[in-house]
């Protein structure tokens, strides 16, 4: 077993461990060596997990790679995510949420359909709530025991979220992902949206599949 451990990340080979064991183990060996190795004292090494490690080598590549900041980097990630679930959660307690799918399902009376409209949920969701994690996180909870009902595997209701909320989250200008295009490239999503081809055609392609039958798996 090869362990390596920078406090962000854990490369534990061989062994299969799990992502959470690995991290925690990561972040663990991190710690230790910060403290120990590096004789920082048990203060320093908390705020580094939290605020991120700081170096100045001279050499922009390096400090950009080293310079991720730590928990506090990923909070904006973290919290939509619970802001996403949460927002489900109400929803599902509240019955909005089954509302919502009944409406929907009585029109989806086939798995065909159940796809589509899983599909079109996440491009919606997208678009409404600027958010990719939302996308896939809100239409997954709606749909879910609707898949269990009709005996179709959970990787059908998977993929139809990917189709549906991943690969065309970066086609809306005022997503996350559009807006981060933007900075990046400094070219907006209806500039760069004709020679997007793999993010409009994956969704027509699950829909086909759909429609013909193709690797819709159930459960036996």
């Amino acid at each position: 077993m090869v362990i390596g451990s920078s406090g962000d990340c854990c490369i534990v080979s061989d062994e299969k461990v799990p992502a959470i064991p690995a991290l925690t183990i990561g972040i663990l060996l991190g710690t230790l060596c910060h403290i120990i190795i590096q004789g920082s004292d048990v203060g320093t090494a908390v705020k580094t997990l939290h605020d991120g490690f700081k170096i100045q080598s001279g050499h922009e590549v390096i400090d950009t790679l080293f310079n991720r900041g730590g928990i506090e980097s990923m909070m904006y990630t973290i919290s939509l995510t619970i802001v996403a679930m949460s927002f489900g959660g109400i929803a599902e307690q509240t019955g909005m949420l089954r509302s919502v799918v009944s409406t929907i399902l009585h029109f989806a009376r086939n798995a065909a359909m159940l796809i589509i409209a899983t599909i079109f949920s996440s491009v919606v969701t997208n678009c409404t709530t600027s958010e990719q994690y939302i996308s896939i996180l809100l239409p997954g909870r709606m749909y879910v025991t609707a898949y269990k009902e009709r005996k179709l595997h959970p990787k059908n209701l998977s993929r139809a979220l990917e189709d549906g909320g991943t690969v065309t989250s970066v086609l809306v200008p005022w997503n996350t992902c559009g807006v981060y295009a933007y900075s990046m490239l400094q070219v907006s999503a209806f500039e760069y949206a004709p020679y997007a081809v793999f993010n409009y055609t994956v969704p027509l392609l699950a829909i086909m599949f759909a429609l013909f039958n193709i690797k819709i798996e159930r459960i036996k």
